[in-house]
Protein backbone atom coordinates (compact mmCIF):
# COMPACT_ATOMS: atom_id res chain seq x y z
CA UNK A 1 0.00 0.00 0.00
CA UNK A 2 1.14 3.34 -1.26
CA UNK A 3 2.39 5.56 2.14
CA UNK A 4 0.30 8.81 2.73
CA UNK A 5 2.12 11.72 4.19
CA UNK A 6 0.62 13.24 7.47
CA UNK A 7 1.74 16.48 8.79
CA UNK A 8 -0.23 17.67 11.92
CA UNK A 9 -0.33 21.46 13.30
CA UNK A 10 -1.88 21.24 17.11
CA UNK A 11 -1.98 24.09 19.42
CA UNK A 12 -4.38 25.88 21.43
CA UNK A 13 -6.79 28.66 19.76
CA UNK A 14 -5.53 31.58 18.36
CA UNK A 15 -1.90 29.97 17.80
CA UNK A 16 -1.71 30.35 14.09
CA UNK A 17 -2.62 26.90 13.31
CA UNK A 18 -5.00 27.72 10.37
CA UNK A 19 -2.87 30.25 8.64
CA UNK A 20 0.66 27.83 8.83
CA UNK A 21 -1.85 24.51 8.00
CA UNK A 22 -2.97 26.45 4.63
CA UNK A 23 0.42 27.69 3.39
CA UNK A 24 2.43 24.50 4.23
CA UNK A 25 -1.11 22.89 1.70
CA UNK A 26 0.06 25.57 -0.66
CA UNK A 27 3.39 24.58 -0.62
CA UNK A 28 3.36 20.51 -0.39
CA UNK A 29 -0.12 20.64 -2.66
CA UNK A 30 -1.75 18.34 0.24
CA UNK A 31 -5.06 18.07 1.46
CA UNK A 32 -6.21 20.08 4.54
CA UNK A 33 -8.63 18.41 7.68
CA UNK A 34 -9.29 21.58 10.02
CA UNK A 35 -10.63 19.01 12.91
CA UNK A 36 -11.66 22.26 14.65
CA UNK A 37 -13.95 23.33 12.24
CA UNK A 38 -15.76 19.49 12.90
CA UNK A 39 -16.43 20.01 16.51
CA UNK A 40 -17.08 23.95 15.71
CA UNK A 41 -20.38 22.74 13.40
CA UNK A 42 -21.38 20.30 15.79
CA UNK A 43 -21.94 22.95 18.18
CA UNK A 44 -23.36 25.42 15.61
CA UNK A 45 -25.59 22.33 14.58
CA UNK A 46 -26.50 21.16 18.01
CA UNK A 47 -27.08 25.29 18.85
CA UNK A 48 -29.39 25.54 15.66
CA UNK A 49 -31.55 22.58 16.77
CA UNK A 50 -31.55 23.34 20.50
CA UNK A 51 -29.68 20.49 21.68
CA UNK A 52 -28.11 20.99 24.83
CA UNK A 53 -24.11 20.71 24.46
CA UNK A 54 -24.04 18.31 27.42
CA UNK A 55 -26.82 16.10 25.56
CA UNK A 56 -24.39 13.09 24.92
CA UNK A 57 -26.82 10.66 22.93
CA UNK A 58 -28.22 13.51 21.05
CA UNK A 59 -24.99 15.00 19.59
CA UNK A 60 -23.56 11.59 19.19
CA UNK A 61 -26.24 11.17 16.52
CA UNK A 62 -25.90 14.54 15.34
CA UNK A 63 -22.52 14.05 14.33
CA UNK A 64 -22.89 10.98 12.52
CA UNK A 65 -25.66 12.74 10.50
CA UNK A 66 -23.20 16.02 9.78
CA UNK A 67 -23.16 16.58 6.27
CA UNK A 68 -20.07 18.00 5.63
CA UNK A 69 -18.15 19.69 2.75
CA UNK A 70 -15.06 22.16 2.86
CA UNK A 71 -14.36 23.79 -0.97
CA UNK A 72 -11.43 25.53 -1.70
CA UNK A 73 -11.97 29.19 -2.47
CA UNK A 74 -9.85 32.22 -4.17
CA UNK A 75 -9.84 34.54 -0.95
CA UNK A 76 -6.11 34.13 0.80
CA UNK A 77 -7.96 35.63 3.77
CA UNK A 78 -10.53 32.63 3.99
CA UNK A 79 -9.05 30.15 1.52
CA UNK A 80 -11.84 27.13 2.59
CA UNK A 81 -15.06 27.38 2.58
CA UNK A 82 -17.25 25.25 4.81
CA UNK A 83 -20.27 24.43 4.24
CA UNK A 84 -22.95 22.31 6.73
CA UNK A 85 -26.15 21.20 5.10
CA UNK A 86 -25.33 22.77 2.12
CA UNK A 87 -25.24 26.16 3.82
CA UNK A 88 -22.39 27.90 3.75
CA UNK A 89 -21.65 28.69 7.50
CA UNK A 90 -17.89 29.80 7.35
CA UNK A 91 -18.31 33.29 9.04
CA UNK A 92 -20.60 31.76 12.23
CA UNK A 93 -17.89 28.87 12.80
CA UNK A 94 -15.50 31.96 13.21
CA UNK A 95 -17.07 33.44 16.03
CA UNK A 96 -16.11 33.56 19.35
CA UNK A 97 -19.21 32.21 20.65
CA UNK A 98 -18.38 29.19 17.74
CA UNK A 99 -15.24 28.48 19.52
CA UNK A 100 -16.34 28.34 23.10
CA UNK A 101 -19.50 25.67 22.10
CA UNK A 102 -16.60 23.77 20.35
CA UNK A 103 -14.83 23.95 23.62
CA UNK A 104 -17.86 22.12 25.68
CA UNK A 105 -18.23 19.32 23.08
CA UNK A 106 -15.01 18.16 22.51
CA UNK A 107 -14.29 16.73 25.52
CA UNK A 108 -16.90 14.35 25.11
CA UNK A 109 -15.27 10.84 24.48
CA UNK A 110 -18.31 9.53 22.72
CA UNK A 111 -18.32 12.35 20.20
CA UNK A 112 -14.72 12.46 19.49
CA UNK A 113 -15.20 8.03 18.62
CA UNK A 114 -17.77 8.98 16.43
CA UNK A 115 -15.98 11.74 13.67
CA UNK A 116 -13.04 9.13 14.37
CA UNK A 117 -13.58 7.93 11.14
CA UNK A 118 -14.35 10.98 9.34
CA UNK A 119 -11.31 12.93 10.58
CA UNK A 120 -9.16 9.43 9.37
CA UNK A 121 -11.13 9.66 5.79
CA UNK A 122 -9.61 13.20 5.24
CA UNK A 123 -6.23 10.81 4.40
CA UNK A 124 -5.47 11.12 0.59
CA UNK A 125 -2.83 11.36 -1.92
CA UNK A 126 -0.47 13.03 -2.02
CA UNK A 127 -0.94 14.03 1.49
CA UNK A 128 -2.67 15.51 4.36
CA UNK A 129 -1.85 18.30 7.02
CA UNK A 130 -3.99 17.95 9.95
CA UNK A 131 -5.09 21.12 11.91
CA UNK A 132 -6.13 20.86 15.71
CA UNK A 133 -5.62 20.13 19.22
CA UNK A 134 -4.91 16.29 19.54
CA UNK A 135 -4.33 15.46 15.73
CA UNK A 136 -0.37 14.48 16.51
CA UNK A 137 -1.42 12.69 20.46
CA UNK A 138 -4.71 10.94 19.33
CA UNK A 139 -5.86 10.79 15.54
CA UNK A 140 -2.71 10.20 13.52
CA UNK A 141 -0.24 8.70 16.15
CA UNK A 142 2.20 7.86 12.99
CA UNK A 143 2.21 11.43 11.51
CA UNK A 144 5.18 11.53 9.33
CA UNK A 145 6.17 15.20 11.46
CA UNK A 146 4.27 17.07 14.10
CA UNK A 147 4.24 20.58 14.70
CA UNK A 148 2.74 22.21 18.25
CA UNK A 149 1.77 26.04 17.52
CA UNK A 150 1.90 28.26 20.90
CA UNK A 151 2.06 31.66 21.97
CA UNK A 152 1.17 34.15 24.98
CA UNK A 153 -2.60 34.45 25.65
CA UNK A 154 -2.06 38.04 25.20
CA UNK A 155 -0.49 37.62 21.66
CA UNK A 156 -3.24 35.39 20.60
CA UNK A 157 -5.97 37.38 22.03
CA UNK A 158 -5.06 40.45 20.09
CA UNK A 159 -4.51 38.67 16.99
CA UNK A 160 -7.83 37.10 17.17
CA UNK A 161 -9.34 40.37 17.95
CA UNK A 162 -7.60 41.83 14.78
CA UNK A 163 -8.91 38.69 12.39
CA UNK A 164 -12.59 39.13 14.09
CA UNK A 165 -12.59 43.08 13.24
CA UNK A 166 -11.34 42.76 9.81
CA UNK A 167 -13.95 40.58 8.96
CA UNK A 168 -16.39 43.00 10.74
CA UNK A 169 -16.63 40.70 13.45
CA UNK A 170 -17.75 42.94 16.56
CA UNK A 171 -15.69 41.72 19.37
CA UNK A 172 -14.00 43.05 22.89
CA UNK A 173 -10.48 42.20 23.52
CA UNK A 174 -10.56 41.55 27.13
CA UNK A 175 -13.68 39.32 26.26
CA UNK A 176 -11.80 37.45 24.12
CA UNK A 177 -8.47 37.48 26.16
CA UNK A 178 -10.88 35.94 28.87
CA UNK A 179 -12.12 33.36 26.52
CA UNK A 180 -8.91 32.19 25.84
CA UNK A 181 -7.85 31.68 28.59
CA UNK A 182 -10.70 29.91 30.40
CA UNK A 183 -10.53 27.58 26.86
CA UNK A 184 -6.71 27.04 27.59
CA UNK A 185 -7.90 25.61 30.77
CA UNK A 186 -10.56 23.31 29.92
CA UNK A 187 -8.29 21.87 26.86
CA UNK A 188 -5.20 21.39 28.45
CA UNK A 189 -6.79 19.96 31.52
CA UNK A 190 -9.94 17.61 30.38
CA UNK A 191 -9.58 14.15 30.98
CA UNK A 192 -9.80 13.04 27.20
CA UNK A 193 -7.30 13.83 24.53
CA UNK A 194 -5.96 16.85 26.71
CA UNK A 195 -4.03 19.74 25.03
CA UNK A 196 -0.43 18.96 24.41
CA UNK A 197 2.42 18.67 22.22
CA UNK A 198 3.38 15.29 21.20
CA UNK A 199 6.27 13.51 22.30
CA UNK A 200 7.79 13.92 18.58
CA UNK A 201 6.63 17.36 18.01
CA UNK A 202 8.19 20.56 17.17
CA UNK A 203 6.94 23.03 18.87
CA UNK A 204 6.78 26.30 17.91
CA UNK A 205 6.38 29.45 20.22
CA UNK A 206 5.44 32.34 18.28
CA UNK A 207 4.91 35.19 20.93
CA UNK A 208 7.99 36.63 18.95
CA UNK A 209 7.66 35.47 15.49
CA UNK A 210 6.06 36.94 12.48
CA UNK A 211 4.12 34.45 10.18
CA UNK A 212 6.52 34.16 7.31
CA UNK A 213 9.14 32.91 10.58
CA UNK A 214 6.79 30.85 11.55
CA UNK A 215 5.90 28.82 7.98
CA UNK A 216 10.23 28.97 7.60
CA UNK A 217 10.35 27.05 10.37
CA UNK A 218 7.53 24.81 10.28
CA UNK A 219 8.42 23.86 6.19
CA UNK A 220 12.16 23.27 6.88
CA UNK A 221 10.75 20.92 9.61
CA UNK A 222 8.65 19.43 7.57
CA UNK A 223 10.62 18.66 4.87
CA UNK A 224 13.52 17.48 6.52
CA UNK A 225 11.12 14.63 8.10
CA UNK A 226 9.30 14.21 4.98
CA UNK A 227 13.23 13.44 3.47
CA UNK A 228 13.90 10.61 6.19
Amino acid sequence: MTHIPVITIDGPSGSGKGAITHRLAEALGFHILDSGALYRLIGLAARRRNIALDAEDALVKLALELEIAFQPTSDPEEPIEILLFGERVTRDLRTNEAGTDASKVAPIEAVREAIKDLQQDFRKAPGLIADGRDMGTVVFVDADAKIYLTASAETRAERRYKQLKDKGIDVSLHALFISIQERDERDMNREVAPLIPAADARVIDSTKMDIDQVFNEALAFVRERLAN
